[in-house]
């Protein structure tokens, strides 16, 4: 794809590094902003399905989104504008959370990161822009923009298979989905001009949306009782039995360690070793 200076995509790149370092070095940081359901529903704080967007789980979940999003949505607001860039990657990040937040809404699930923005855009891309290309790191021939966005969701749904974390794995696939509705609406043309494609593109994301559904990579295999979401009365009066807002350091650190003692230290993602990391510090002091 061609080189442009494409100022708000530049801005979301920079603004999504920033409050991801900052998710890095402080647990709290990411707590306050992580899409979470129970905080959701039951607190109210609707701005987590937007800010869990700007943080991520690692610095190789962080760089591969922001490149694939720098990729293909540099070329969309070039061509096709700021506002239809900003809708198509607005509506997978919002389609994509609202999607977790129906499918999960009975379960205990915290998720972070921008991959149902990204994914939007890629799908976006495939169609907006056919015949474009992307140049990866390494490869010195272009790689097709079709066969790239192909890629890009079999390793999306193939890496998370591999690891349980707060990734928004439901959202890469429902943030696609409806991106792509968007961007339908807005360009309908799309289907005539790729009518093997385009159904081939969605029957694909719908079936790893449904895979993804039927076995979650949220919950441990073994587990065979999620915690139930159970709204609050507003005029109960009894608050004895409401959950705390935040976990002890005890609390964080039985939860670990029972992870690792059934599956093994590296079964910690990256967020989990920085809270045992934390909390190890502390205890030292």
């Amino acid at each position: 794809m061609e080189e442009s200076i494409t100022p708000v995509c530049l801005l979301i790149i920079a603004a999504t590094g920033v409050f991801s370092y900052l998710g890095f070095s402080r647990y709290g940081f990411i707590e306050r902003y992580l899409f979470d359901i129970q905080r959701i529903l039951r607190d109210r704080q609707y701005y987590r399905i937007f800010t869990s967007a700007l943080l991520h789980g690692s610095w190789t979940h962080l760089i591969f989104n922001m490149f694939t999003l720098y990729s293909f949505g540099s070329a969309i607001e070039k061509d096709f504008g700021i506002w239809q860039f900003l809708l198509i990657y607005v509506s997978g990040i919002l389609g994509g959370n609202l999607l977790s937040l129906v499918l999960h809404r009975n379960h205990e699930y915290r998720a972070l990161g921008a991959s149902g923005g990204v994914c939007g855009i890629v799908f976006a891309c495939i169609f907006l822009l056919p015949g474009s290309s992307v140049y990866l790191f390494l490869i010195p021939y272009p790689i097709p923009a079709h066969i790239y966005a192909v890629g890009f969701m079999l390793f999306s749904y193939f890496g998370l298979r591999s690891q349980a974390g707060n990734i928004g794995h439901d959202a890469h696939l429902g943030g696609a989905i409806v991106s792509l509705l968007v961007t339908t609406a807005m360009y309908p043309y799309i289907i005539r001009e790729n009518p093997i494609l385009y159904p081939g593109v969605l029957i694909m994301a719908v079936a790893m949306l449904l895979l993804l559904y039927l076995n979650p990579l949220h919950l441990p295999q073994a587990a065979a009782k999620p915690k139930i979401y159970k709204p609050q009365k507003e005029h109960q009066e009894d608050k004895t039995e409401e959950p705390d807002d935040e976990p002890t350091d005890e609390e964080i650190l039985n939860q670990l360690l029972e992870k690792v003692s059934k599956s093994g230290i590296h079964s910690l993602n990256y967020i989990e070793r920085q809270k045992l990391e934390m909390i190890s510090k502390r205890k030292k002091q």
